[in-house]
């Protein structure tokens, strides 16, 4: 009879990795048959079920067919071997493939058998991984062995041993994530990008052509990580989830749902309770991979917000001409107008919600500072004071009639106020139909509690036109005029001098009226317009509406890159105060604070320009040794001096006049207006 060390000799296989049980046991198997004269041994294949030439390779192949199904469990039917795996026209044979348990025709596991001289069989494995997706290769050639990850094409990272049949790739892989992991490896900060250009990346490499609503799939995912992010920013000792620690597409999609019913359930009102990611597995483990090392959450809420920016702008926003109001702008609105925390606020035109939450950011450092406490790294997700939270939860509304923009904005506020909000989803200026959204189930089950506020802020109880708010800030839609004569009626900004109402009215005129109607008595008000509103002469007949009831507080103009790369409409914040026996007094005649901003702020493509160090002599000394290059789409190349300043997160600062950004800055405008108010007297400073 023909033994295995017969075949072996002069081979370059070994079997040491192997039992003697499994070698004697193989050995009783052979077969001899007679082939050209000579006696050759033949083995019946335990995936094949047939008889097989046994060669060293097959010696080797059949042994660890025994580990895989004898030690592992893997059963016979999850098996090929001799598997084709296509590159271009040409075509390869992985030795042993097991499929994935879940989508049957996807290869889990390779296993390739290479003697010891191939020095490329571990290279020529790693390709077949890639071009199969499968997430764990084996190489061996008898003796040793090598088992590896593959965590993204370029990355395969050793691993101790595979899992059995019952495990799963991530119980057998102890690297676990915590909140401080991704503070510390934040992909944002490491390597420079924003999370819009992660999102460009996925649409480019999977979501183009992955049949799904675009805008649907990545809010989810944010929505999701958010929820992940906030858990383990609340819990220190709690693993993050939203990551693949090695699960297959199947795992990590099962994994990822259950994530998100729990992120549905803490924050209702956003999506329906049957929401589901629909994307495929694979290609929800790509954009996975993509946001995992991403941190979210900041000091603010900038780097989700550019994100839904370009979202909500490429499925609906731009069409009806309302853009984003750059944060940098809302925060010297927020910081001139000053609110405290039992003030209400309102947001008439709220888009993503820009205006409430930096007033929120705003009122609770001030809280904060009142209680001696300091405002932490991961802010925006550790538990707060509960003054905090009644604030968000009692004293800050905001509506919008875009759905999408309202749901993104619920989002944002759902996170500030802890699980509750007063985000609704209304047409501002069509004030009269407001109840009939009642008589809507749906819009009753998500609206209602801050529907409920916001009736008790109501001048008259049966009256949707005036309210009693404190501060109101909004960047009102310029585009498309108001043709409906139901709605024009019920303005007097649409009558001419005669008092006959007009055909059709800028949008943004009926706001300036419907948000001083929101405003009780020294109520104030900041509100972005077009330049032509301030001086058009046929406008006029608008200023004076505005000065009658109001004392006109400031007028800054902003840069004509603003708002790019969306309009290059030039535009000015109107700041104002309702006029008041007490808080503000009528007068004929008083000074006006105007200003107009210098720096652009961002390029004429819309790109935002970067602080330099240099660019300003008020920088902190901890600065000094804070350096970063961002990469070409900044619009820096790398042969220049890439000495850029950064904040406290490692984030970049947009060059801007408006204010001091965290004392890092010159002071701007902001507090210009702050020492022109003082010295004025306003009620509010």
């Amino acid at each position: 009879m023909i033994t295995i060390s017969e075949i072996l000799k002069g081979s370059d296989f070994s079997l040491t990795q192997f039992s003697n049980d499994k070698i004697i046991e193989l050995e009783n198997n052979i077969i001899e048959k007679e082939v050209k004269g000579k006696p050759t041994p033949y083995v019946k294949c335990l995936v094949r079920n047939k008889e097989i030439k046994l060669t060293p390779e097959e010696i080797v192949r059949q042994l660890y067919l025994m580990v895989l199904i004898e030690d592992f469990h893997y059963p016979v039917s999850r098996m090929e071997l001799e598997y084709v795996v296509t590159f271009g026209r040409e075509k390869k044979r992985a030795d042993i493939v097991i499929f994935d348990k879940d989508q049957t025709n996807t290869p889990y596991i390779i296993v390739e058998l290479k003697s010891p001289k191939l020095k490329d069989g571990k290279e020529q494995l790693k390709s077949y991984c890639n071009g199969t997706g499968a997430p764990i290769g084996v190489w061996t050639n008898g003796e040793s062995i090598s088992y590896y990850h593959r965590k993204d094409p370029n990355f395969f990272e050793d691993i101790p041993i595979i899992p059995k049949a019952n495990e799963k790739l991530s119980d057998i892989l102890s690297e676990r994530w915590f909140i401080d992991d991704l503070v510390k490896k934040d992909k944002l900060v490491n390597e420079r990008k924003s999370l819009k250009d992660l999102i460009l990346e996925m649409e480019d490499e999977v979501l183009a052509n992955a049949g799904v609503d675009v805008f649907e799939e990545v809010f989810k995912l944010i929505f999701t990580k958010l929820y992940d992010e906030m858990e383990s920013g609340r819990k220190k000792d709690r693993h993050l989830e939203f990551r693949n620690y090695g699960d297959t597409e199947t795992e990590l999609k099962e994994k990822l749902q259950n994530l998100f019913n729990e992120a549905k359930e803490k924050w209702s009102g956003v999506f329906t309770e049957d929401a589901k990611l629909m994307l495929t597995p694979s290609h929800l483990s790509v954009c996975v991979s993509s946001l995992q090392d991403v941190k979210l959450f900041n000091s603010n809420l900038d780097v989700v917000d550019e994100a839904f920016e370009y979202l909500i702008n490429k499925s609906s926003k731009g069409e009806k001409g309302q853009y984003f109001t750059p944060r940098y702008v809302i925060d010297m609105c927020v910081r001139m107008l000053n609110p405290s925390a039992y003030e209400t606020m309102i947001d008439t035109a709220a888009g993503s919600c820009g205006f409430p939450v930096h007033t929120i950011f705003y009122v609770w450092q001030k809280i904060l500072e009142n209680k001696g406490l300091k405002k932490s790294h991961l802010f925006t997700l550790e538990q707060k004071p509960q003054e905090c939270t009644d604030y968000v939860q009692n004293k800050v509304f905001a509506i919008d009639f875009d759905e999408k923009a309202v749901r993104v904005a619920r989002t944002l506020n759902l996170i500030a106020g802890d699980g509750q909000t007063n985000v609704m989803h209304l047409n501002t200026l069509d004030y009269e139909r407001w109840d009939e959204n009642l008589k809507d189930e749906n819009w009753q089950e998500t609206y209602f509690e801050g529907w409920k506020k916001l009736k008790k802020m109501r001048v008259d109880k049966n009256s949707n036109r005036d309210f009693q708010f404190d501060i109101l800030m909004a960047n009102p839609p310029f585009a498309g005029d108001i043709k409906e004569s139901r709605i024009l009626s019920k303005y007097e900004l649409s009558k001419n001098a005669a008092g006959k109402l007009a055909g059709k009215v800028g949008r943004d005129i009926l706001f300036i009226e419907r948000n001083l109607d929101f405003l009780k008595p020294g109520g104030r008000m900041a509100i972005v317009l077009p330049q032509g509103r301030f001086n058009n002469s046929s406008d006029k007949y608008i200023r004076d509406y505005i000065a009658e009831r109001c004392r006109i507080l400031a007028v800054v103009g902003l840069h004509g890159n603003v708002f790019k790369p969306h309009t290059g409409t030039k535009t000015s914040v109107l700041f104002v105060q309702k006029w008041d026996e007490e808080l503000c007094p009528k007068k004929d005649d008083y000074p006006i604070f105007f200003a107009t901003m210098q720096e652009p702020s961002k390029d004429n493509s819309g790109e935002k320009i970067f602080v330099k160090k240099g660019d300003f002599t008020q920088v902190k000394e901890t600065q000094e040794n804070v350096v970063c290059d961002p990469p070409a789409h900044y619009g820096v190349t790398p042969k220049e001096n890439n000495d850029y300043l950064l904040d406290t997160h490692g984030h970049l600062i947009v060059k801007h006049d408006l204010f001091n950004h965290d004392g890092l800055t010159k002071d701007g405008i902001a507090e210009a207006f702050v020492e022109f108010a003082k010295k004025e007297g306003l009620s509010f400073f």
